[in-house]
């Protein structure tokens, strides 16, 4: 009784550690996306290396994963939908591991 009742315990806290990295990529997404509207609006950043770290960053984290979008998603003039895909697959895909996680 007690082991299953700590392997449930377990199951929730690894669907609920699945959901927040989910929710942690999420906003890195969001981050890069409003650096990068920032930039296409023509904003500067002052050289310095913690912005540069950050968007560096930012980059690496979040930049292959949306590439694999923009290969099937071309941008429709300046607006890349991509993301917003990106976003929901991510979605999707954490709470489908996290709720099989749970209930397993």
């Amino acid at each position: 009784m007690t082991a299953t009742l700590v392997l449930a315990t377990i199951q929730e806290e690894i669907g609920g550690f699945i959901r927040t990295l989910t929710y942690v990529y999420v906003l890195l997404i969001i981050a890069y996306i409003l650096t990068q509207l920032f930039f296409g609006f023509g904003g500067r950043m002052p050289y310095n290396r913690t912005g540069s770290a950050i968007l560096g960053f930012l980059n690496d984290t979040v930049g292959p994963y949306l590439n694999l979008f923009r290969r099937f998603i071309p941008p429709l003039g300046p607006l890349d939908l991509s993301p917003i895909v990106a976003i929901f697959v991510l979605q999707i895909a954490g709470n489908l591991l996290a709720g099989i996680v749970e209930h397993a």
